[in-house]
This record gives structure tokens, C-alpha cells and sequence, in this order.
């Protein structure tokens, strides 16, 4: 089981830190873990327990500290891209756990065969990962009082009024090779959709646009630009805030209801065609029955979203901790990030 997860009904609820085994040497409570992040962007690092609630773990930037470092997180794009300062040139300290940490998809993942052997723990948007922390995940209302960031969890609502707008897309890369594009310009002839992004209107500005944008629509497309495994990004979440109905493209249904309940979103690959989807939606709009049976489950829920990249930090840092006298390697990396 992954570090940083835990399981609440039928939907992931991480935060809830579960451990695969006991470490094989105890932790004291006052012995402070330090957890490097080697390609820092400079910002003051968090402070995880008045943050996160998360105890004896420390956070810093400072290469200079690598020599006495618990553990080290490096992102793999900044790997990759780093030249000769892509990983230390010092002999790793006996202990010190490598991260790998990477939130893009399998194809945004060039050069992982160089990597083989190199970390001690995997840290993605994958279930399976050694450490797995999503972008958003749904909190049950009944479990709110257990809830470490219940304070930062947002109430759903539940309300099933028709919206002014059908539907939307938001989108930034554009390619006319990719499948959801494909989607959008069969989907368009059949019912209306409203395009923001790079390849459409403008987005208003301010914090937290695109979920006040979604807030006018019915349906939201919520297209991954790649099929794989968990990844499911922070578009299927804009739409859950905003009280849309997602449309998604992505994993299989069965992997999104791992985050959702089964009406809470219309998965494209439960339409034989992109005419019988359009139908689809134009039929929910109109049926305030449907449209009840879409967003009703939303009354017993709320969604957190964990804070970039802070949260993620201390995550891992806790995670080496409660790993500390256990070393282990990654191998085949790539086989199993592209599986």
C-alpha cells in the first residue's frame, strides 16, 4: 500500500498516512527529519506542522545541507533538464533516501531508462506509487471531525438548478493530434461548447478563475491529454468545485470512481457514439430528475485540494520519516510508469 493514502468507502482519502509494514527501527517523536528539495525554486520553505499538521519533518532548499539530508526529492523534469546539475556529484550519505517525483503523464516522461536503480521511492499521481498524493480527493462529511485539513476542505453544493451555459472547455495545449481535440471537434457539431484557453475566449483574471467560470455551466469537458493509468489531473476538479457536471476523457471509468461516485461524472467511452454523448447531455439538461441523479451525492461530500507545492513536500517528508532504517531501489522505473 502506498505511504500518504488511506481508504474511506469506496474513494481514496489520503492524508490519512497508513505505512506498508512497521519501520524496521523506531522513530522518536523529538528526532527531526529533513527532507531536501534539490531543484528548489527559492521560496521560503513550509512549516509543516503549522501547515499540515504534519510533525518532526523539515523542509529545506539549501543544498548546502545534502550531506546530513534524510531524504532528497528531485522532480524529474528538472532532472532532465538540469545539465551537469541535474543530481549531486557527492557520494549519497548511507541512509539518504532519493524521491522521484513527477505529476506529468507517462508521455510528458522522456529519459526515465537513465534513471533505472538511481532512487529509493517513487512519488506521482499514481495509486501505486511508494508515496501518492493526487491533486483533489473528496472527504466524506461524516469523517470531517477526523480530518486533519478538514478547515481547508470545501462544502459541496448540491444544487441541481439549470445554469446559463450548456458547455464548456478550458484548455491551454492544443494539438490536432491529440484525442481530446478529436472529442471537441466531433462534440461541437451536436451541441454547443463554449472554448476558453489558448484556443478560445480569454480567461477572466484572478485566483480561482476557471472554477468561478465553471460556475455558469451545466457540463464541463474535462479531457486529459493522455490515457493513463490514475492520471487524472486538477481539470476533473475544477468542475467537482464548481458544482459542473465533468465530462471526462482519461482512464477507464472504473479508475475515476475510484475519486468519484459512479453518477458524479459521464465518462465518453459510455457512448457508442460522439452523437449519442451529445444527446446525452442535451437530455440531462432538460430532465431535472437526471440532473438530480448527477448532483445529489455532492450533499455528503467535501474536496480538498492539497496545496502546491508545500503540502506535496511535507507529504514526502513524512513519509521518510516513518521509512527511516528502510532502504529500498527503484527498478524498473520506466516499465512500470508506462504500464
Amino acid at each position: 500500500m502506498s505511504l500518504g493514502l488511506a481508504a474511506a468507502t469506496l474513494l481514496l482519502l489520503p492524508g490519512f498516512c497508513v505505512s506498508a509494514g512497521p519501520p524496521k527501527t523506531s522513530v522518536s517523536e523529538d528526532q527531526e527529519t529533513v527532507l531536501l528539495v534539490w531543484h528548489s525554486d527559492g521560496a521560503d520553505p513550509p512549516n509543516c506542522w503549522t501547515s499540515f499538521q504534519i510533525g518532526g519533518c523539515r523542509v529545506t532548499g539549501d543544498r548546502g545541507e545534502f550531506r546530513w539530508t534524510d531524504g532528497v526529492l528531485f522532480r524529474h523534469l528538472d532532472v532532465v533538464n538540469a545539465g551537469d546539475a541535474s543530481l549531486p556529484r557527492e557520494p549519497r550519505p548511507p541512509g539518504q533516501k532519493w524521491i522521484w517525483f513527477q505529476i506529468q503523464s507517462p508521455t510528458m516522461t522522456p529519459r526515465l531508462a537513465e534513471y533505472e536503480g538511481v532512487y529509493n521511492l517513487t512519488f506521482s499521481y499514481r495509486e501505486d506509487s511508494d508515496i501518492f498524493l493526487p491533486p483533489g480527493y473528496l472527504v466524506p462529511n461524516a469523517l470531517l471531525d477526523y480530518f486533519p485539513q478538514a478547515a481547508n476542505a470545501v462544502p459541496l453544493d448540491a444544487s441541481a438548478a439549470r445554469r446559463r451555459g450548456c458547455l464548456s472547455w478550458v484548455v491551454s495545449h492544443w494539438s490536432e493530434k491529440l484525442e481530446r481535440v478529436t472529442l471537441y471537434n466531433a462534440l461541437k457539431d451536436h451541441v454547443p461548447v463554449d472554448l476558453y484557453g489558448d484556443a478560445g475566449k480569454a480567461i477572466p483574471p484572478g485566483k480561482d478563475a476557471v472554477v468561478e467560470l465553471l460556475r455558469d455551466y451545466q457540463f464541463y469537458l474535462a479531457l486529459e491529454n493522455a490515457q493513463h493509468t490514475d492520471y487524472i489531473t486538477e481539470k476533473l476538479w475544477n468542475a467537482v468545485l464548481a458544482g459542473t457536471i465533468p465530462v471526462v476523457l482519461g482512464p477507464s471509468r472504473e479508475n475515476y470512481e475510484r475519486y468519484l461516485p459512479p453518477e458524479a461524472f459521464v465518462h465518453v467511452d459510455d457512448f457508442p457514439t460522439v452523437r449519442d454523448l451529445a444527446r446525452y447531455l442535451l437530455k440531462v439538461r432538460d430532465d431535472p430528475v437526471l440532473l438530480e441523479t448527477h448532483l445529489g451525492w455532492r450533499r455528503k461530500y467535501s474536496v480538498y485540494r492539497p496545496a502546491k507545492w508545500d503540502e506535496y513536500y511535507c507529504v514526502a517528508c513524512e513519509v521518510v520519516r516513518l521509512r527511516r532504517g528502510r532502504t529500498d531501489v527503484v527498478r524498473n522505473l520506466e516499465a512500470w510508469y508506462f504500464s
